[in-house]
C-alpha cells in the first residue's frame, strides 16, 4: 500500500513542484492524536542525555552547501560526530546530492524505502503541505510523542504561544521539530547593496528613492564606467529577491501574495507591477542593468561586482557583502559595499515590502516518518537540541575547541573566525555548529552578531529591518490537501505566465501596454480561485 501511496505522491509531485504551496515566492502515524503542549495537563518523561540505547536510527537529510568541497559526508562532520556523542544514539545517514534535494525526496517516497528520521522543508515543498505528507503515511503526527518525550521542545512552545501557533498545522498537528529563529534580529538578513566609495566620489548620498536610483546608476554608468550598473541573479527566476518587495516594493507590490486592508492579493495582477515592469524596461533600455540580467547566475553576478562592471545589487548581509568585500578590495582597495534602504517613491515614506523571514522557519526541520523503528527514542534523539545544552551545542559547538565563555558570552574560536585551513567562517561554524544555516534548535543572536564581523553588515540589517513587511507578508500558510492539487496546478501555470510576462516587457520584445492583456490570462487560468484558495488558508491559521 504505501509503494502504491508513494507512486501517487509522485505524480502529485511532479505537477506540482513549481508552484510551491504557500504565499508566493515564500516567500502522524504510529502516535495517536493528542492534545497540544499548551492543553496538555502532564508532565514530558524527562530525559539524561546520553541516552543508554545499542539502537541505531536512520537520518535523510542535504549537508549545507557552504561543506559541499569541504566534506564528503556527515560522517566526516565534526558537529554530527559529537551530536551522535551527546545524545548517545548512533546515526546511519543518507544525504541527497547537493541541490538535487527535491528529486532526490521524489526518488525516495517513490521506493517507498523511508528512513527514521527526514530533514525537510515540508511547507515549502511538498505539494499540499505538512498534513498531506501526514494523511498520505509518509511522516507521523508528533503531538503524544512531544507531550511524552520531548520536554523542551514542549516547554518552549508552551512559553512562546506565538511560535506554537506557527510549528502545528490548521487541524493543530504538530510534523516536524522545528528551526526556530530566536530573535527578530535574525529575521531580517537581506536588501538592496551599493558601493559606497562611488557614492561619494560622484557626491551622491544613499538612494532612497526610485528616481535617486536612476539617478545613480545613471552616474555608475556614465561616470564610473559601469558595464551592468545594477545585476541581479536571475537563476532559478528572474530577480529572484524581488520575491521579497525589492524594488517591487515601491509600487505596492511583490511578486506573490501578500494581505492588505483584510483581503488577499496577487502582486504580478496588480497595478503597481505594471509599473515596476516599465522602470525596469526604462533602466534595460537605457542600458542602468545588466544585459545579461534574464540569465544571471550566482557566479555571474560574483563576478560582476569583484570587477567594479557593477554598483548595486540585492544580496545578504553574510553571503553578500561579507562574501563581496573582499573581492572588490582586492580589486580595488578604496571599495566599500553598504546596505541602502529597500527604494520608495516618495522621500520619508516608510517601504512597504521587505525581506523578513517568519520566526518559524520551514527549512531544516525534522521529521519522523512512519517507517521510524522506535519513534519515541527518535523523539528524545531530536528534542535536544532545545534543551540548554543543546541550545549551545547547535549554536556554538563545543566549548573549549568552537568557542569559548569570555564574561558569559559564547565567543568563537580562531578555529572558526580565523580558520587555520583557510576556511571561510560560514564554512568553519558549519563543520561545529549548524548556527549559520538551520536545524532542529532555536537560533540565537550571539551567533550573528560575530558571524557578522564586518560593521557594514551589520549596520544592514538595521537598514534593512525597517519595511512594513511584517504586516503585509502573509503567514506560512497552506491549502487543504484537498485544495492542494488544483492550487499547484492553477499557480504552476501562473508562475510561468509571470516570468515569460516579466522577461518580455523588460527585455523590451513586449510593449508594457501589453501587462493588461497578460492579468486577463492568469484570471483564465484561475487566478481568482487561487486567491480563493490562499484566503481560505489565512482564515484558517487567523484561526488557530
Amino acid at each position: 500500500m504505501k509503494k502504491i501511496a508513494a507512486a501517487a505522491m509522485v505524480i502529485t509531485l511532479l505537477g506540482a513542484l513549481m508552484a510551491g504551496c504557500s504565499s508566493g515566492d515564500k516567500n502522524s502515524g504510529n502516535a495517536a492524536e493528542g492534545a497540544s503542549p499548551e492543553g496538555t495537563a502532564g508532565a514530558a518523561e524527562s530525559t539524561t542525555y546520553p541516552l543508554k540505547t545499542d539502537e541505531k536510527l536512520s537520518y535523510w537529510g542535504e549537508i549545507n552547501g557552504n561543506l559541499v568541497g569541504v566534506k564528503a559526508s556527515h560522517d566526516e562532520i565534526p558537529f554530527f560526530q559529537k551530536w551522535q556523542e551527546k545524545t548517545g544514539v548512533k546515526l546511519d545517514f543518507t544525504a541527497p546530492p547537493s541541490g538535487q534535494v527535491k528529486e532526490a525526496f521524489n526518488v525516495m517516497l517513490a521506493s517507498g524505502d523511508l528512513p527514521d528520521m527526514l530533514e525537510y522543508n515540508f511547507i515549502g515543498d511538498f505539494p499540499g503541505g505538512p498534513e498531506k505528507a501526514i494523511s498520505d503515511g509518509y511522516i507521523i503526527k508528533l503531538n503524544d510523542l512531544i507531550d511524552k518525550y520531548a520536554p523542551n521542545l514542549k516547554k518552549y512552545l508552551q512559553e512562546n504561544p506565538d511560535i506554537d501557533k506557527m510549528v502545528k498545522t490548521d487541524n493543530g498537528s504538530y510534523y516536524v521539530f522545528p528551526f526556530i529563529r530566536g530573535d527578530e534580529y535574525l529575521r531580517v538578513f537581506q536588501g538592496p547593496v551599493i558601493r559606497k566609495d562611488w557614492l561619494d566620489e560622484l557626491g551622491l548620498p544613499v538612494p532612497e528613492t526610485i528616481d535617486e536610483w536612476t539617478t545613480t546608476l545613471r552616474a555608475f554608468k556614465e561616470k564610473k564606467g559601469a558595464a551592468a550598473p545594477f545585476s541581479v541573479v536571475s537563476k532559478p527566476r528572474f530577480f529572484n529577491e524581488s520575491g521579497n518587495g525589492a524594488f517591487i516594493g515601491a509600487f505596492g507590490v511583490n511578486r506573490g501574495f501578500y494581505q492588505e486592508d483584510g483581503a488577499v492579493k496577487f502582486g504580478p495582477a496588480e497595478a503597481g507591477f505594471k509599473d515596476y515592469l516599465k522602470l525596469f524596461h526604462d533602466w534595460y533600455a537605457e542600458g542602468l542593468i545588466d544585459k545579461n540580467i534574464a540569465t544571471a547566475d550566482t557566479k555571474a553576478v560574483d563576478g560582476n561586482i569583484a570587477s567594479g562592471a557593477t554598483g548595486a545589487t540585492v544580496g545578504n548581509a553574510g553571503g553578500g557583502i561579507g562574501k563581496w568585500q573582499p573581492l572588490v578590495e582586492a580589486n580595488d582597495p578604496k571599495a566599500v559595499l553598504v546596505a541602502a534602504p529597500y527604494p520608495v517613491l516618495k522621500k520619508g515614506d516608510k517601504p512597504k515590502f521587505g525581506q523578513m523571514n517568519q520566526a518559524y522557519a520551514s527549512e531544516g526541520t525534522v521529521a519522523v516518518t512512519t517507517a521510524a523503528k522506535d519513534p519515541a527514542l527518535a523523539v528524545r534523539m531530536l528534542d535536544y537540541g532545545y534543551s540548554e545544552e543543546g541550545h549551545m551545542f547547535f549554536n556554538f559547538g563545543e566549548e573549549g575547541v568552537s568557542y569559548t565563555m569570555e564574561d558569559g558570552y559564547p565567543k568563537f574560536t580562531d578555529l572558526l573566525m580565523n580558520n587555520p585551513d583557510k576556511l571561510a567562517p560560514a564554512q568553519a561554524i558549519s563543520l561545529y555548529a549548524r548556527s549559520s544555516y538551520n536545524g532542529p534548535f532555536v537560533q540565537d543572536k550571539r551567533y550573528a552578531e560575530q558571524f557578522f564581523a564586518l560593521q557594514t553588515q551589520r549596520d544592514a540589517v538595521e537598514i534593512w529591518k525597517n519595511t512594513d513587511a511584517a504586516k503585509y507578508n502573509l503567514p506560512n500558510i497552506t491549502p487543504t490537501p484537498e485544495e492542494s492539487s488544483e492550487y499547484a496546478t492553477i499557480m504552476n501555470d501562473i508562475n510561468t505566465l509571470v516570468d515569460e510576462m516579466t522577461i518580455k516587457i523588460i527585455l523590451g520584445s513586449e510593449p508594457v501596454d501589453k501587462f493588461d492583456d497578460y492579468v486577463a490570462k492568469m484570471k483564465s487560468l484561475g487566478l481568482d480561485r487561487a486567491i480563493e484558495i490562499e484566503t481560505a488558508a489565512l482564515q484558517r491559521y487567523n484561526s488557530r
